[in-house]
């Protein structure tokens, strides 16, 4: 165990305390290095990936062997105790067997050309230091409500068909048709998808859902591009015609698609260096630049909702058609929906002018996208409030409604009046 003092030898549970002066106490226990290169492995890992608990199981054995192989130098070392317990407890969690693939060191991880989280060439440019990518979301449901990359929500017109995202990697359009006649809301009945073929990790590839036709595959009948062994663009289905999710690992993106009702909802994740490469003639992106004001529907920080049983002009027909009272839409709302946040009144201008269901349950799945994909947890949630409070949202959105629940508080102080 290393040199010790005196012509005795000690015992050795005192052998350290026994040195003095010269002595010096010599260990080979390697648990930093087995800490440190589990920590490298597993932080490129993405939670939202379906494959997440297969790779942390394999980083999970390799950190184990690579205790096993220190178990004698490390035996009077608290770190290492602390590591061999704390990875038996994560193998439990994570149903983890202890016989199975291990993964390999990170340095070899980083040589996988179709897997972007390990790509060093992205992040190491002109001498910076290696970075972990920053992941962007964007959302697009119901009425049509869009959450944008910068998480501003607006609701919006856009009539036809729209990009979302047009980039050098990745093209995602969505048309939208009229919800109502009479009205000017709209929801999406078609998704275009282009993953634009990347070295060799992936041909072009294309996809596309309409509504009641939401297929499990590119339209070229194949699932995945790529070669068998990397699966660096692959589809999942979830839900037979009804929700599929799209992994493209070469470039770090994950996609979630379903149909609810009659219509289609989107949710994406995707890193931020990636979203920002395309050019001036690509500039008309959803996600990226929201809605151009002419198309919004929430213009002027009001959304057209019902004020005491009488009617904003534009929404006349469409409330008339939907049989529901701002009452009775806030309370279905409440059933999925707990908390009050821009969800919760998405739900409820989308019943008011709709009186369709299905968008109670699309603004309840959208939640449930973000707290998937969204990278922070703190933002998962946005509260309507007047002004602006400076920190990426935006504020006729939040003024509008700031106006909705003012209405609300009206419209229950009526009604209890005249009980």
């Amino acid at each position: 165990m290393g040199k010790l003092c005196g012509r005795r030898r000690p015992p050795a549970r005192t052998a350290v305390a026994s040195c003095r002066g010269d002595c010096e106490l010599h260990t080979s226990c390697g648990i930093q290095k087995c800490t440190t290169d589990f920590v490298s492995i597993t932080s490129h890992l993405n939670t939202a990936l379906e494959d997440f608990d297969l790779e942390f199981c394999k980083a999970l054995r390799a950190y184990s062997v690579c205790t096993y192989r220190n178990s004698k130098v490390c035996r009077g070392n608290l770190v290492y105790h602390s590591a061999v317990l704390g990875i038996g407890d994560l193998m439990t969690q994570r149903n983890c067997t202890k016989n199975g693939p291990t993964s390999s060191t990170y340095s070899e991880i980083t040589r996988d050309p179709c897997n972007y989280s390990g790509h060093t060439e992205m992040r190491e440019h002109h001498g910076r230091e290696k970075t972990s990518p920053t992941y962007l979301f964007c959302g697009l449901f119901g009425d049509p409500h869009l959450r944008t990359f910068k998480d501003h929500f607006q609701t919006c017109k856009v009539e036809g068909a729209w990009p979302l995202i047009d980039n050098k990697y990745l093209s995602v359009q969505v048309t939208n048709v009229p919800v109502v006649p009479g009205s000017s809301a709209t929801a999406t009945n078609k998704i275009t998808i282009i993953f634009k073929s990347y070295e060799d990790c992936t041909d072009q590839k294309v996809y596309q859902a309409m509504t009641d036709d939401l297929p499990a595959a590119f339209v070229d009948g194949t699932t995945s591009g790529g070669d068998e062994h990397t699966r660096s663009l692959h589809i999942v289905e979830k839900v037979g015609g009804k929700y599929i999710e799209m992994h493209a690992r070469h470039i770090g993106t994950t996609m979630y698609i379903r149909q609810l009702g009659h219509y289609l909802t989107v949710a994406i994740r995707m890193p931020q260096e990636l979203v920002m490469a395309y050019g001036e003639s690509q500039d008309l992106q959803l996600c990226v630049n929201g809605c151009p004001s002419s198309e919004r529907i929430d213009q002027s920080g009001h959304l057209p909702v019902p004020v005491l049983g009488k009617l904003l002009p534009w929404g006349a027909a469409s409330h008339a058609l939907s049989g529901y009272t701002l009452e009775t839409a806030t309370t279905k709302c409440h059933e999925k929906m707990h908390v009050k946040d821009i969800y919760f009144y998405s739900c409820v201008f989308d019943l008011l002018t709709t009186g369709d269901t299905s968008f109670t349950a699309a603004a309840h799945s959208a939640l449930q996208d973000v707290e998937a994909l969204h990278p922070r947890k703190e933002h998962w949630h946005i509260f309507p409030r007047s002004g602006d409070d400076g920190v990426g949202r935006d504020s006729k959105f939040f003024v509008s409604f700031g106006h909705l629940c003012l209405i609300l508080v009206a419209y229950l102080y009526d009604f209890f009046f005249r009980l």
